[in-house]
């Protein structure tokens, strides 16, 4: 009796631990796989490729004196508006006043021989006519005459030249703009042509870049093309070809162009690092193709396929689908038949992928 009590009580115990395990079910949970892909998309005859340069203003001009002197005045700033005609910088100019003087006193004293030499003349002439000085002493009398009158216009031009001299150590703005760069100062003694400033006096941007032979001749003159600057993110603006180079260069081994920036924009300024964007059209490609990445294809014994991607970013599905593919191109093959664009395809793992495997776009 007593042991039929504790049978059922074993039996009531085990009952509710079956049944309190069945209620807890364990759920697995499903780790997607993540996919990369691209979007299929047409390959017509349009091909961009980019280049890199430097900004640069139009006109640089190099500021520098035409006579040698220690520097007594000297107003030029970098980021400095100038005009035309204003006086940028002044020499001592002791040597060309000294020179200028001594032009001068040779000037007084050829004149004043000049004029000895007319009267001379006048007197010989006279006694030449009433026969009292020989013909001989005559054409001597004008000979000397024709040099002291030489010599006087020879003074003259040294004068001339003098005046330019001391003007040389005079330094003015040859065109409106703007200071780029100053490498001088007061008190500095400069030679003759040395650079003691740049002027930026162009208003439009250029872009200098070398090109290599295998796009120069799709380049021409008037060519549209497209400018962004390191500076000025998410921008591009509108630019032309304004010149092109028939010959290489030798140092770069590269055709060099000339890029002008038609947008006007106070943010582009000279010096700033640009990338020129230029579109290509091949015109022996005569329709436009569908072109897929080489590693988005694979190949089973049913012939070439690729995984086509469907669903949003989260939860999508591949799905395999055969195509005919046609020649390889440098952006991928080319698609005959199987692919619309616009959809999406997987471009890495094709190996592990199954057909219908549910994954997350990566």
């Amino acid at each position: 009796m007593l042991s039929n009590r504790i049978f059922k009580i074993h039996t009531i115990v085990l009952v509710i631990l079956l049944s309190s395990c069945g209620e807890k079910e364990v759920k697995e949970e499903v780790v997607l796989r993540p996919v990369k892909y691209a979007e299929v998309g047409y390959l017509g005859g349009e091909k961009t490729r980019q280049f890199s340069g430097t900004a640069k203003t139009e006109k640089i001009v190099n500021l520098s004196f035409r006579s040698s002197g220690i520097i007594t005045k000297f107003d030029m700033k970098l980021g400095q508006d100038v005009k035309k005609g204003q006086l940028l910088g002044t020499l001592d100019n002791v040597a060309a006043r000294l020179n200028y003087e001594a032009s001068i006193e040779s000037k007084n004293s050829a004149e004043s021989q000049m004029n000895t030499a007319k009267l001379s003349l006048n007197r010989v002439r006279t006694l030449y006519e009433k026969g009292s000085a020989s013909l001989s002493d005559y054409e001597a009398a004008k000979n000397s005459y024709r040099t002291a009158v030489a010599s006087f216009e020879s003074s003259k031009r040294s004068v001339a030249i003098q005046q330019d001299q001391i003007r040389f150590g005079y330094l003015y703005a040859p065109e409106d703009g703007v200071i780029a760069s100053v490498s001088a100062e007061v008190d500095e003694n400069v030679s003759p042509g040395q650079i003691v400033g740049v002027l930026n006096a162009g208003t439009a941007i250029e872009i200098s870049l070398g090109l290599p032979e295998s796009v120069i001749n799709a380049v021409k003159k008037g060519m549209k093309v497209k400018v962004s600057f390191t500076a000025i993110e998410g921008e591009a603006f509108n630019a032309v070809i304004t010149e092109v180079a028939p010959a290489l260069d030798a140092n770069t081994s590269t055709y060099p162009i000339t890029v002008t920036v038609t947008d006007s924009d106070e943010r582009i300024k000279s010096g700033m690092a640009a990338d020129v964007l230029f579109e290509f059209v091949d015109e022996d490609l005569a329709k436009k193709m569908l072109v897929i990445p080489a590693n988005a294809v694979g190949e089973d014994a049913d012939g070439r396929f690729v995984f086509l991607v469907e669903g949003d970013k989260d939860k999508a599905t591949v799905k395999k689908q055969i195509i005919t593919i046609g020649n390889l191109t440098a952006d991928g093959f080319e698609v005959k038949s199987g692919l619309n664009a616009g959809q999406k395809i997987a471009t890495a793992g094709l190996q592990t992928l199954l057909d219908g495997q549910e994954v997350k776009l990566n």
